[in-house]
């Protein structure tokens, strides 16, 4: 299951992570993040103790949607050291998300 990131924890579970981290910035009224939320659920089993997989609410934790300028929505971020490194607009592939992340190890 991804972690709930918020303003509180999103500095050290994201920026000051050792690991590579999939960011899924969504909302609970958008169809396609309905979508591509049980991929990234099933990404953080996938890479648990390889990677950290996370969901930001951009409705509730919107100071981090603007901080990385999210105009749309899914829309995943890869960081690795605390920059970001891929990036992924809209529904696609649980592979593709993978390889991705994959990448970023």
């Amino acid at each position: 299951m991804a972690i709930e990131l918020t303003n509180s924890n999103f500095q050290d579970l994201v920026m000051k992570s050792d690991k590579p981290v999939l960011v899924d910035f969504w909302a609970e009224w958008c169809g396609p993040c309905r979508m591509v939320g049980p991929m990234v659920d099933e990404l953080a089993t996938d890479f648990e103790g390889r990677a950290i997989v996370g969901k930001v609410d951009v409705d509730t934790q919107n100071e981090i949607a603007a901080q990385f300028g999210i105009r749309n929505i899914p829309t995943l971020l890869i960081f690795k050291n605390g920059e970001v490194v891929d990036k992924q607009v809209g529904v696609s592939a649980k592979s593709v998300l993978a390889d991705k992340l994959e990448a970023a190890l």
